[in-house]
């Protein structure tokens, strides 16, 4: 009987040391976890967009902006050759009609601080695709890297009878 009592004496020790062990463990545990730094991402604010208008009088009396920036995307409604009134210029003309378009658009580019290499998509409009396919070539003055993707298409009419040709862009502007 006296071997029983010391066994169960020493076996009370024993779990009263696993016991103290493992309390001091889970207080340990806790003092980890409470003391561990939780680090949230912040969510940006969604970007505003900004918007351009090149001839301001024109795109409102039409209701349309030439431009809008968003991020580092920056969608540019289709250039026509026009004057400041929106007077239709270069009548009967396609080639230098699409020179006044580009022209437009490089304004649009500079505000931006974006050149012609930063266009991704280029979509060509025109109510005469036989003569534009002669002109074509000159978009290689323009595009002097590398030519956008984008969309040819021939149309029966644009906004203004006179009008020949419009494109419009999509452009990535690089940080």
């Amino acid at each position: 009987m006296k071997v029983l009592t010391k066994i169960a004496g020493q076996l009370t020790t024993v779990l009263v040391l696993l016991f103290a062990f493992n309390l001091s463990q889970s207080c340990d545990q806790k003092t980890e976890e409470a003391t561990q730094v939780v680090t949230v991402e912040e969510t940006p604010e969604p970007e505003k967009p900004e918007y351009f208008l090149l001839r301001p009088e024109v795109e409102k009396a039409y209701g349309y902006s030439h431009a809008v920036k968003i991020g580092n995307s920056i969608k540019i409604s289709g250039a026509v050759s026009m004057d400041d009134e929106g007077n239709p210029t270069a009548v009967g003309d396609l080639e230098q009609q699409m020179k006044n378009c580009y022209a437009d658009l490089e304004k649009i580019l500079q505000h931006f601080d974006c050149t012609f290499d930063d266009v991704v998509v280029e979509n060509i409009f025109t109510t005469n695709m036989p003569m534009f396919l002669e002109k074509a070539a000159y978009r290689g003055e323009i595009y002097k890297n590398h030519f956008p993707t984008g969309s040819w298409l021939g149309v029966k009419e644009l906004a203004i009878p006179e009008f020949m040709i419009e494109i419009e862009l999509e452009v990535h502007k690089t940080e």
